[in-house]
Protein backbone atom coordinates (compact mmCIF):
# COMPACT_ATOMS: atom_id res chain seq x y z
CA UNK A 1 0.00 0.00 0.00
CA UNK A 2 1.69 3.42 -1.12
CA UNK A 3 1.91 6.52 1.49
CA UNK A 4 -0.78 8.21 0.49
CA UNK A 5 -3.18 5.13 0.34
CA UNK A 6 -2.05 4.28 3.79
CA UNK A 7 -2.79 8.09 4.89
CA UNK A 8 -6.12 8.00 3.55
CA UNK A 9 -6.94 4.87 5.29
CA UNK A 10 -5.75 6.02 8.50
CA UNK A 11 -7.29 9.75 8.69
CA UNK A 12 -10.52 8.82 6.36
CA UNK A 13 -12.25 7.85 9.62
CA UNK A 14 -11.42 10.34 12.01
CA UNK A 15 -12.62 13.24 9.34
CA UNK A 16 -16.05 11.49 9.43
CA UNK A 17 -16.78 11.68 12.98
CA UNK A 18 -18.25 14.96 12.50
CA UNK A 19 -20.96 13.39 10.48
CA UNK A 20 -21.35 10.48 12.42
CA UNK A 21 -21.73 10.52 15.88
CA UNK A 22 -24.33 10.80 18.59
CA UNK A 23 -24.09 14.26 19.27
CA UNK A 24 -25.65 15.09 15.84
CA UNK A 25 -28.96 15.30 17.51
CA UNK A 26 -28.59 17.40 19.82
CA UNK A 27 -26.00 19.95 17.44
CA UNK A 28 -29.32 19.80 15.26
CA UNK A 29 -31.72 20.39 17.80
CA UNK A 30 -29.45 23.35 19.14
CA UNK A 31 -29.42 24.71 15.45
CA UNK A 32 -33.05 23.93 14.35
CA UNK A 33 -31.78 21.96 11.31
CA UNK A 34 -32.30 18.89 10.11
CA UNK A 35 -29.58 16.48 9.60
CA UNK A 36 -28.94 17.54 5.52
CA UNK A 37 -28.46 21.33 6.10
CA UNK A 38 -26.45 20.53 9.26
CA UNK A 39 -24.34 18.71 7.03
CA UNK A 40 -24.34 20.83 4.34
CA UNK A 41 -23.49 23.90 6.53
CA UNK A 42 -21.08 22.23 8.54
CA UNK A 43 -18.96 21.31 5.91
CA UNK A 44 -19.49 24.15 3.42
CA UNK A 45 -19.41 26.60 6.25
CA UNK A 46 -15.92 27.67 5.12
CA UNK A 47 -16.58 28.15 1.29
CA UNK A 48 -18.33 31.69 2.95
CA UNK A 49 -21.84 32.86 2.05
CA UNK A 50 -22.16 31.99 -1.41
CA UNK A 51 -24.44 30.69 -3.44
CA UNK A 52 -25.46 27.50 -3.64
CA UNK A 53 -24.68 26.28 -6.94
CA UNK A 54 -21.41 26.89 -5.67
CA UNK A 55 -21.55 24.44 -3.09
CA UNK A 56 -22.75 21.73 -5.38
CA UNK A 57 -19.57 21.92 -7.71
CA UNK A 58 -17.50 21.49 -4.65
CA UNK A 59 -19.58 18.76 -2.98
CA UNK A 60 -19.91 16.88 -6.78
CA UNK A 61 -22.06 13.71 -6.08
CA UNK A 62 -25.04 15.84 -4.73
CA UNK A 63 -28.57 16.66 -5.80
CA UNK A 64 -28.37 20.49 -6.60
CA UNK A 65 -32.18 20.86 -5.27
CA UNK A 66 -30.81 19.20 -1.87
CA UNK A 67 -27.95 21.53 -1.67
CA UNK A 68 -29.63 24.31 -2.34
CA UNK A 69 -32.40 23.78 0.24
CA UNK A 70 -29.60 22.52 2.99
CA UNK A 71 -27.49 25.60 2.22
CA UNK A 72 -29.96 28.43 2.28
CA UNK A 73 -31.48 26.92 6.04
CA UNK A 74 -27.80 26.87 7.28
CA UNK A 75 -27.29 30.51 5.82
CA UNK A 76 -30.44 31.81 7.45
CA UNK A 77 -29.28 30.18 10.70
CA UNK A 78 -25.38 31.75 10.28
CA UNK A 79 -22.66 29.89 9.23
CA UNK A 80 -20.64 31.09 11.89
CA UNK A 81 -23.23 29.58 13.96
CA UNK A 82 -23.17 26.16 12.90
CA UNK A 83 -19.41 25.82 12.45
CA UNK A 84 -19.28 26.33 16.25
CA UNK A 85 -21.64 24.17 17.23
CA UNK A 86 -20.11 21.73 14.77
CA UNK A 87 -16.52 22.40 16.52
CA UNK A 88 -18.31 22.02 20.06
CA UNK A 89 -19.83 18.52 19.28
CA UNK A 90 -16.66 17.05 17.94
CA UNK A 91 -14.65 17.95 20.92
CA UNK A 92 -17.66 16.34 23.33
CA UNK A 93 -17.60 13.15 21.29
CA UNK A 94 -13.51 13.07 20.70
CA UNK A 95 -13.19 13.50 24.44
CA UNK A 96 -15.58 10.95 25.03
CA UNK A 97 -14.35 8.44 22.46
CA UNK A 98 -10.33 9.09 23.47
CA UNK A 99 -10.91 9.23 27.15
CA UNK A 100 -7.39 9.85 29.08
CA UNK A 101 -5.99 9.55 25.87
CA UNK A 102 -7.92 12.98 24.71
CA UNK A 103 -5.29 15.32 27.33
CA UNK A 104 -2.02 13.54 25.47
CA UNK A 105 0.11 16.07 24.49
CA UNK A 106 0.63 13.77 21.57
CA UNK A 107 -2.61 15.49 19.99
CA UNK A 108 -1.15 19.35 20.07
CA UNK A 109 2.19 17.93 19.10
CA UNK A 110 -0.17 15.69 15.83
CA UNK A 111 -2.33 19.22 15.52
CA UNK A 112 1.33 21.20 14.59
CA UNK A 113 2.60 18.15 12.54
CA UNK A 114 -0.39 17.67 10.08
CA UNK A 115 -0.55 21.51 10.36
CA UNK A 116 2.58 21.76 8.62
CA UNK A 117 1.84 19.46 5.45
CA UNK A 118 -1.58 20.95 5.13
CA UNK A 119 0.36 24.34 4.98
CA UNK A 120 2.65 22.73 1.54
CA UNK A 121 -0.30 22.10 -0.16
CA UNK A 122 -1.14 22.95 -3.23
CA UNK A 123 -3.87 24.74 -3.46
CA UNK A 124 -4.81 25.63 -7.07
CA UNK A 125 -7.74 24.23 -8.50
CA UNK A 126 -8.85 22.67 -4.96
CA UNK A 127 -11.78 24.52 -3.92
CA UNK A 128 -13.12 23.15 -0.89
CA UNK A 129 -9.64 22.08 0.73
CA UNK A 130 -8.77 25.67 -0.05
CA UNK A 131 -11.40 26.93 1.99
CA UNK A 132 -11.01 24.86 4.90
CA UNK A 133 -7.15 25.68 4.54
CA UNK A 134 -8.21 29.61 5.21
CA UNK A 135 -9.99 28.36 8.16
CA UNK A 136 -8.54 30.01 11.75
CA UNK A 137 -7.39 26.99 13.47
CA UNK A 138 -9.03 26.51 17.39
CA UNK A 139 -7.05 26.72 20.14
CA UNK A 140 -8.52 23.10 21.46
CA UNK A 141 -5.77 20.38 20.71
CA UNK A 142 -8.34 18.15 20.17
CA UNK A 143 -10.64 20.17 17.93
CA UNK A 144 -7.60 21.78 15.92
CA UNK A 145 -6.22 18.02 15.09
CA UNK A 146 -9.57 17.29 13.69
CA UNK A 147 -9.84 20.31 11.41
CA UNK A 148 -5.50 20.26 10.11
CA UNK A 149 -6.77 16.75 9.01
CA UNK A 150 -9.88 18.30 7.10
CA UNK A 151 -7.80 20.06 5.05
CA UNK A 152 -5.67 17.39 4.24
CA UNK A 153 -9.01 15.12 3.41
CA UNK A 154 -10.57 17.69 1.55
CA UNK A 155 -7.45 18.20 -0.90
CA UNK A 156 -7.42 14.26 -1.62
CA UNK A 157 -11.01 15.07 -2.25
CA UNK A 158 -10.52 17.49 -4.48
CA UNK A 159 -7.90 15.67 -6.46
CA UNK A 160 -10.19 12.81 -6.65
CA UNK A 161 -13.12 14.93 -8.27
CA UNK A 162 -10.07 16.07 -10.99
CA UNK A 163 -9.77 12.44 -11.70
CA UNK A 164 -13.24 12.55 -12.20
CA UNK A 165 -14.05 15.18 -14.24
CA UNK A 166 -11.44 14.19 -16.51
CA UNK A 167 -13.06 10.69 -17.18
CA UNK A 168 -16.31 12.10 -17.47
CA UNK A 169 -18.16 10.75 -14.32
CA UNK A 170 -20.07 13.93 -13.07
CA UNK A 171 -22.60 13.97 -9.64
CA UNK A 172 -24.59 11.16 -9.62
CA UNK A 173 -22.72 9.31 -12.67
CA UNK A 174 -19.81 9.01 -10.14
CA UNK A 175 -21.62 7.99 -6.89
CA UNK A 176 -23.61 5.11 -9.22
CA UNK A 177 -20.11 4.10 -10.87
CA UNK A 178 -18.33 3.55 -7.06
CA UNK A 179 -21.01 1.82 -5.93
CA UNK A 180 -20.69 -0.56 -8.54
CA UNK A 181 -19.87 -4.30 -7.49
CA UNK A 182 -16.49 -4.56 -8.64
CA UNK A 183 -15.90 -7.91 -10.68
CA UNK A 184 -12.65 -9.23 -8.20
CA UNK A 185 -13.63 -9.70 -4.70
CA UNK A 186 -10.53 -9.10 -3.47
CA UNK A 187 -10.87 -5.19 -4.03
CA UNK A 188 -11.65 -3.57 -0.62
CA UNK A 189 -13.84 -0.35 -0.80
CA UNK A 190 -16.19 1.55 1.63
CA UNK A 191 -19.19 1.77 -0.01
CA UNK A 192 -22.13 3.30 1.43
CA UNK A 193 -24.63 1.17 -0.66
CA UNK A 194 -27.42 2.20 -3.05
CA UNK A 195 -30.55 3.49 -0.48
CA UNK A 196 -27.42 5.40 1.46
CA UNK A 197 -26.56 7.42 -1.62
CA UNK A 198 -30.22 8.00 -2.41
CA UNK A 199 -30.85 9.26 1.07
CA UNK A 200 -28.64 11.58 1.78
CA UNK A 201 -27.04 12.47 -1.80
CA UNK A 202 -30.73 13.69 -2.50
CA UNK A 203 -31.32 11.96 -5.06
CA UNK A 204 -34.32 8.95 -6.24
CA UNK A 205 -34.18 5.59 -7.54
CA UNK A 206 -35.45 6.90 -10.81
CA UNK A 207 -31.86 9.01 -10.75
CA UNK A 208 -30.00 6.00 -9.87
CA UNK A 209 -31.32 3.84 -12.41
CA UNK A 210 -30.78 6.42 -15.15
CA UNK A 211 -27.25 6.60 -14.21
CA UNK A 212 -26.72 2.84 -13.99
CA UNK A 213 -28.41 3.23 -17.78
CA UNK A 214 -25.60 5.84 -18.78
CA UNK A 215 -22.74 3.55 -17.23
CA UNK A 216 -23.96 0.72 -19.15
CA UNK A 217 -23.84 2.40 -22.58
CA UNK A 218 -20.64 3.51 -21.85
CA UNK A 219 -19.84 -0.03 -21.35
CA UNK A 220 -18.24 0.82 -18.09
CA UNK A 221 -20.87 -1.25 -16.14
CA UNK A 222 -23.51 -4.25 -16.48
CA UNK A 223 -26.78 -5.18 -15.20
CA UNK A 224 -27.36 -7.56 -12.75
CA UNK A 225 -30.44 -9.35 -10.70
CA UNK A 226 -29.60 -7.41 -7.32
CA UNK A 227 -28.31 -4.15 -9.07
CA UNK A 228 -25.21 -3.56 -11.12
CA UNK A 229 -21.51 -4.47 -11.54
CA UNK A 230 -18.60 -2.88 -13.24
CA UNK A 231 -17.06 -4.72 -16.44
CA UNK A 232 -13.90 -5.25 -17.20
CA UNK A 233 -13.77 -1.41 -18.71
CA UNK A 234 -15.22 0.10 -15.86
CA UNK A 235 -13.13 -2.09 -13.48
CA UNK A 236 -10.08 -0.83 -15.08
CA UNK A 237 -11.49 2.80 -15.36
CA UNK A 238 -11.91 2.22 -11.69
CA UNK A 239 -8.42 1.31 -10.71
CA UNK A 240 -6.90 4.09 -12.72
CA UNK A 241 -9.26 6.62 -10.86
CA UNK A 242 -8.17 4.99 -7.71
CA UNK A 243 -4.11 5.16 -8.49
CA UNK A 244 -4.53 8.63 -10.49
CA UNK A 245 -6.22 10.04 -6.87
CA UNK A 246 -3.26 8.25 -5.06
CA UNK A 247 -0.58 9.96 -7.68
CA UNK A 248 -1.76 13.58 -7.11
CA UNK A 249 -1.88 13.01 -3.28
CA UNK A 250 1.35 10.93 -3.08
CA UNK A 251 4.12 13.53 -2.66
CA UNK A 252 2.63 15.36 0.46
CA UNK A 253 2.98 11.88 2.65
CA UNK A 254 5.89 10.43 0.57
CA UNK A 255 8.69 11.53 3.50
CA UNK A 256 9.43 9.88 6.55
CA UNK A 257 8.19 13.08 8.66
CA UNK A 258 4.45 12.35 6.98
CA UNK A 259 4.64 8.69 7.51
CA UNK A 260 5.20 8.90 11.23
CA UNK A 261 2.39 10.88 11.53
CA UNK A 262 0.13 8.71 10.25
CA UNK A 263 1.15 5.66 12.24
CA UNK A 264 1.11 8.09 15.15
CA UNK A 265 -2.51 8.72 14.64
CA UNK A 266 -3.59 5.33 13.92
CA UNK A 267 -4.34 4.68 18.00
CA UNK A 268 -6.77 7.62 17.89
CA UNK A 269 -8.14 6.37 14.68
CA UNK A 270 -8.74 2.46 16.37
CA UNK A 271 -10.28 4.55 19.04
CA UNK A 272 -12.88 5.70 17.04
CA UNK A 273 -13.35 3.08 14.85
CA UNK A 274 -13.77 0.29 18.11
CA UNK A 275 -16.08 2.89 19.64
CA UNK A 276 -19.27 1.62 16.83
CA UNK A 277 -20.28 5.21 16.42
CA UNK A 278 -19.50 4.78 12.61
CA UNK A 279 -21.52 3.02 9.85
CA UNK A 280 -20.33 -0.72 9.21
CA UNK A 281 -18.44 -0.18 12.74
CA UNK A 282 -19.57 -2.09 16.08
CA UNK A 283 -18.77 -1.15 19.68
CA UNK A 284 -15.65 -3.18 20.97
CA UNK A 285 -16.31 -4.60 24.22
Amino acid sequence: MNAARTAYETLEPFHVLAYFNPGLNDAMADTGLDPHAFYVGARGAPLGDCASPVVTAAFYNFNPDLIDRSWTSARAVGLAKVADRRAAMLDEQLRSILGDRAHAPEIAELADGFGELAKSLPLSGRPLSAAWAGVPLPEEPLVRLWTTVAVLREWRGDNHIAALVVNRLDGLDAAVFHEAAHPDPAVKRRVLGRDMVLLTRGWSEDDWNAAVDRLVARGLAEHTEDGHRLTADGAALYDDLEATTDALTEPVWDTPEAQDLVTRMRPYTKAILDAGVLPGTRKKD
